[in-house]
């Protein structure tokens, strides 16, 4: 089995935090340059794919939906599912730009994981949410009538939650690792014992536990 997990491309939010006080986060679309990062990264995702048929697990939100979208993946996709359990964060509804730089500092200093955003969620949450996703992934992917490959369109803190999840993490090594950047992609494969990861993310300090994102393995193609 494998999974490939794709961040999506560059949003309005990404270069505009502003945007975030007159749009619903789960309404923010992609700018011209996310566009084309996600074009850029078909002809990647379809070379990973190698031929197989995948099925394709999105967030709802539109800037994952129109990252597939450009993806451009074809006849490539067996099935697509819009599941909400992949969504971003939830800071809440519309956002106060005074109060969200204040929360941010709070959650810094408190914790990514277990920091709770009022109105919102808190990684933990998060992580509750993936669990229940991944126990269904890994259910269907043993029926042989779902393929083999799983391609996950999400989001930074969502994707790295669903791998600290998957890998069991610690969380100090989960707040000392960095979100993909937008269209930067992971494979995960399982050997028939467990699952390993193609590349480590990246790291802006080292886990104060002493923890390592290990084993890892190349991905392959099949």
């Amino acid at each position: 089995m494998r999974i490939i997990l794709l961040r999506h491309g560059q949003s309005l939010g990404n270069v505009d935090e502003l945007a975030y006080c007159r749009v619903p986060d789960h309404a923010l679309p992609l700018t011209e340059q996310g566009e084309q990062e996600a074009k850029a990264a078909g002809p990647r995702i379809k070379e990973l794919l190698n031929g197989d048929p995948a099925a394709v697990y999105v967030s709802p939100y539109v800037r994952t939906r129109a990252t597939l979208r450009n993806l451009d993946l074809g006849d490539q996709v067996e099935r697509t599912v819009a599941e909400p359990r992949l969504r971003e964060q939830d800071w809440g509804n519309l956002q106060d730009p005074v109060r969200q730089e204040v929360l941010k500092h709070q959650r810094h200093a408190f914790g990514h994981f277990f920091f709770r955003l009022p109105n919102g969620e808190s990684g933990a949450d998060v992580d509750d949410r993936l669990a229940a996703f991944l126990t269904d992934l890994e259910t269907r992917m043993r029926d042989p009538a779902h393929p083999t490959t799983a391609l996950v369109v999400s989001h930074g803190l969502t994707i790295r939650l669903l791998c600290r999840r998957l890998f069991g993490w610690s969380i100090e090594l989960f707040e000392s690792l960095s979100n993909l950047e937008t269209c930067e992609d992971r494979v995960l494969t399982h050997d028939g014992k467990a699952w390993h990861l193609d590349r480590p993310f990246d790291q802006w300090r080292p886990s104060p536990d002493g923890e390592t994102q290990g084993p890892l393995a190349p991905a392959s193609g099949s």
